[in-house]
């Protein structure tokens, strides 16, 4: 990547080594079952997590909704954050194409949900509510800047649910950070739910891709349900050879990300003007401010214009992710750091 693009880690590129594995890929038609690479990314994803199967989907937000639509029926209900993906960012597919009522619970400060208000939030068995059957988790919390939730937290929420005859599911849209954060093993923070999305175009670098991971008889209900969102792919290895990649090599060193992530924030503390929330910084997402009365449109267009690529206004997220070094963080740094001065001496 040429750009120093801080928006988010979707944007980044493919690696070299994923360009070649793709180039040099065996496909086959995954309708029928028979492309091997997709298979092996498949059964890859189910052992690394602890579960029986996994099903590979285009999206992450398919993979979500596939999700919602095998666990639930028409007018049943789940239960979820106010600001995580599925429910914020996911144009409300649970609701529009299956139906379903979405039960939103405020995310505290840690990116847990309280539990509690999750037991509050499931209807009784009332001719007036509909049945709640889901609740949906996220790890890491979008909505929390990125905070990780630990294998704790989410086997009390699994025993809640259990216990009141619910099942869970977790957008592991960022597993890996929040497992290579917590020190733990992703199977860890998946064993006390029922399905887990993983996606592999974030961190992990693949140009695109999602992984439905769960039980066998899940996983069979939900390629039905894959089919009909017009999810069904041909010779798709060539792009699922990307994910394998992410998945072996590519989680091993998020970390790295992590780090370059508490560097930005560092320096961004330095600087006249910015206010850095560093109690967001738990892995690679960063929340800064600057002056309101800065024109922040000008601002982005300066910083673009240094090469620096953000999303925001008077208040931003910036994502570290593999194409962001050291190096770059410290251009971005520089960058920002001159710009703010101009803007304040053309003021």
């Amino acid at each position: 990547m040429d750009t120093i693009d801080l928006r988010s880690d979707t944007v980044t590129h493919p690696t070299p080594a994923m360009r070649k594995a793709m180039a040099d890929a065996r496909v086959g038609d995954d309708v029928y079952g028979e492309d091997p690479t997709i298979i092996e990314l498949q059964d890859y994803a189910a052992d690394l997590l602890g579960k029986e199967a996994a099903l590979y989907f285009p999206t992450a937000t398919m993979s979500n909704l596939a999700a919602a639509l095998t666990h639930c029926a028409r007018g049943d209900q789940l239960i979820v954050s106010k600001k995580a993906h599925m429910f914020a960012y996911e144009a409300g597919g649970s609701s529009v194409l299956g139906g379903i009522s979405m039960y939103p619970l405020d995310v505290q400060f840690d990116g847990t949900l309280p539990l509690d208000e999750i037991e509050g939030a499931i209807c009784e068995d009332d001719p007036h509510f509909p049945h709640t059957r889901l609740v949906c988790l996220e790890n890491t919390v979008h909505g929390a800047g990125g905070a990780p939730i630990t294998a704790e937290y989410t086997a009390q929420v699994g025993d809640l649910a259990h216990r009141r005859g619910l099942v869970v599911h977790l957008d592991g849209a960022r597993l890996f950070n929040a497992a290579a954060a917590l020190g733990v093993q992703p199977r860890a923070l998946a064993e006390p739910v029922d399905s887990v999305q993983l996606c592999l175009s974030k961190g992990l670098c693949a140009p695109l891709g999602s992984l439905l991971v769960g039980s066998r008889p899940f996983i069979a209900q939900a390629l039905r349900v894959r089919k009909s969102l017009g999810g069904g792919m041909r010779q798709a290895g060539i792009v699922a050879a990307a994910g394998l990649i992410g998945l072996r090599d590519m989680r091993a060193r998020l970390a790295e990300d992590h780090h370059t992530a508490q560097m930005l924030a560092d320096g961004l503390a330095t600087i006249e003007g910015v206010t850095v929330r560093p109690v967001h910084i738990r892995t690679n997402m960063v929340h800064f401010s600057i002056p309101e009365r800065v024109n922040a449109a000008a601002f982005v267009a300066e910083m673009r214009a240094r090469n620096v690529i953000l999303r925001g206004g008077p208040h931003f997220r910036a994502v570290t992710h593999y194409w962001i070094t050291p190096e770059r963080v410290e251009h971005a740094v520089r960058a920002m750091r001159d710009v703010l001065a101009e803007m304040r001496v053309r003021a």
